[in-house]
């Protein structure tokens, strides 16, 4: 009973008090070097002999006895010591206390022991090592960590590669004037396909942005992805004066991919046919999702986070989201972040048409996709990039940056239910979105645009809906529509190529419309759905959501900077 009832609340306080300890034969502590000196010792943290481990007297049996046998026997045969706290040295010590008195401090009063106690090992006399209760200190033990305050992100940078322009504001002006980007496939022969049409990019130059060596041997993904994240700089005014002042530690690029370079690795498929000397060197690291951010980085010299996220379409929101995770946590200044992505390539459009996913409307491409239509017959597949610079509200302000927007936050779910269908009742997209408006603070009854992701689907387009009306049908100032009816699916692009547009938004003080959505799905409700022509609106919060095969789902959320 000794034994148990000592050891638990000393096991569980980690020692709430020291033993006097004598290597001669008493064990009684003398209060004139309790109340002497305050200086350490030269033998200050050094082991004592073994042999202080034993004990004689009434000490002995008060105390040590009821470790007989018990597991920490070892603890107390190791004599550590500790050092007293301030509130100790203004008190009497233990100059009141006999060996007795001193193991009592392990009976109903152990609990108000201070945890934070602090390493003494004092020897003012030789042969004779001494240590001290710590006195309890409860203010100590009622202390926070000072709140600090936690950093603003701002947007200050943007720029796309899309099949309605490379330009961030010629982009968006093709969507307010309701321009569809979609057309028949030229890249390749399609005509063995049941689908041949997609947001296919014409024309496209990598001049003055990327080394023509590797415009010759990259993957068009890496391409849309170098090209737009360095027109991100251009448009934020990081010139290379500005990039001289720089604390380049604190720069980082986040970029993802949802497929990767799989032209690259289709062709060294087709080479290794031959033989694997005909196989490119790079179409190993050329078809990695990494490789994008890693050679920005390395033409920028920018040596903060860097990495690639693939969460199939959902890839763009949670690199942009984890990028402003990186600067609120202080790891970073600057993030280039986005996605990007490109499979316009026999393997890319066959695959999911296997999947039975892609619209067949070859005859009427600008008509095939339409979000929330009930004519619609399967998603566009499209290509292109998109590139956001995120930063710090402070460093921003500090250089005299243009701040488009501010980013509040956001939020990831899975849907843990299947490969390609989201949940039948929404609960993850419901989730998300919950989330995310925890996360930021932000009330729900503030959030009056949503860029949906939405992309010609009919469970796809009914889920989501059904999940807004859940999160925000009490806002009658709500309105919504999807970029994607006419870009069609930038897939793991299609987050940040959404950002831009909602970020436009704020900006503009426009929202664009939802092209071909000539008869809603029953039950809908068009009031919340942007209609066939643009629409003026002032902007409180713009929330833009991206899903993705897996059951990933992300949300984030922007406004205007006040």
């Amino acid at each position: 009973m000794a034994a148990s009832s000592v050891a638990s609340p000393l096991c569980t306080w980690l020692v709430a008090a020291c033993m006097s300890v004598t290597c001669d034969r008493d064990c009684s502590p003398r209060a004139s070097m309790l109340s002497s000196s305050r200086r350490r010792p030269k033998c200050a943290g050094r082991r004592l002999p073994s042999k202080c481990s034993s004990f004689s007297g009434e000490f002995q049996k008060g105390l040590i006895s009821a470790f007989s046998g018990s597991s920490i026997q070892g603890l107390m045969s190791s004599c550590l010591a500790f050092e007293p706290c301030d509130e100790y040295y203004s008190s009497r010590g233990l100059s009141s206390l006999g060996c007795s008195g001193l193991s009592s401090l392990f009976g109903s009063k152990y609990g108000a022991s201070n945890r934070r106690q602090r390493c003494f090992n004092g020897a003012a006399y030789s042969g004779e090592t001494m240590a001290v209760a710590v006195q309890p200190t409860e203010e100590l033990t009622k202390q926070k960590k000072p709140l600090t305050r936690q950093r603003r992100v701002v947007v200050t940078g943007m720029s796309v590669v899309t099949p309605l322009g490379h330009d961030s504001d010629v982009f968006y002006n093709n969507l307010l004037e309701g321009v569809s980007g979609i057309s028949e496939i030229e890249a390749f022969d399609c005509t063995q396909f049941p689908t041949r049409i997609g947001g296919e990019i014409k024309s496209f130059s990598t001049d003055g942005w990327v080394a023509p060596k590797f415009s010759r041997r990259m993957d068009k993904f890496m391409l849309y992805l170098l090209t737009a994240g360095k027109k991100a700089l251009a448009d934020a005014g990081i010139t290379e004066e500005v990039m001289e002042t720089l604390d380049k530690a604190k720069c980082g690029v986040l970029i993802g991919s949802a497929m990767g370079g799989m032209k690259i690795f289709n062709d060294a498929i087709e080479a290794l046919r031959v033989s694997y000397k005909k196989m490119n060197p790079f179409c190993v690291p050329f078809a990695t999702t990494n490789m994008g951010s890693a050679m920005l980085a390395m033409d920028l010299g920018w040596m903060g986070p860097n990495y690639s996220i693939s969460t199939a379409c959902a890839t763009s929101n949670f690199c942009i989201l984890n990028s402003a995770n990186h600067i609120i946590r202080g790891e970073a200044d600057l993030m280039l972040c986005g996605g990007s992505d490109s499979v316009m390539i026999p393997i890319g459009l066959g695959g999911f048409v296997a999947c039975r996913a892609l619209s067949q409307r070859n005859n009427d491409p600008t008509k095939a996709s339409r979000p929330w239509d009930s004519n619609r017959d399967g998603f566009v597949m499209g290509e292109g990039a998109g590139a956001l610079l995120l930063e710090e509200l402070e460093h921003a302000k500090k250089r005299g940056a243009t701040i488009y927007a501010e980013f509040l936050g956001g939020s990831f779910t899975c849907d843990a239910y299947h490969m390609t269908e989201p949940h039948p009742d929404g609960a993850g997209v419901i989730l998300c979105i919950e989330k995310a408006l925890e996360q930021s603070g932000v009330p729900r009854e503030d959030v009056n645009y949503i860029n949906a992701h939405a992309t010609s689907t009919p469970a796809g387009d009914l889920k989501e809906y059904n999940a807004l009306i859940h999160c925000f049908g009490q806002n009658p100032e709500l309105r919504v529509n999807s970029t994607k009816s006419m870009i069609g699916h930038l897939l793991g692009a299609s987050g940040a190529v959404e950002a831009v547009a909602a970020v436009q938004a704020i900006r503009t003080g426009w929202i664009h419309p939802n092209i071909n959505l000539e008869n809603p799905d029953e039950g809908m409700d068009t009031k919340l759905l942007v209609g066939p022509k643009k629409e003026r609106l002032d902007v409180k919060v713009a929330l833009s959501n991206s899903f993705g095969f897996g059951g990933h789902n992300s949300s984030v959320l922007f406004a205007p900077y006040k």
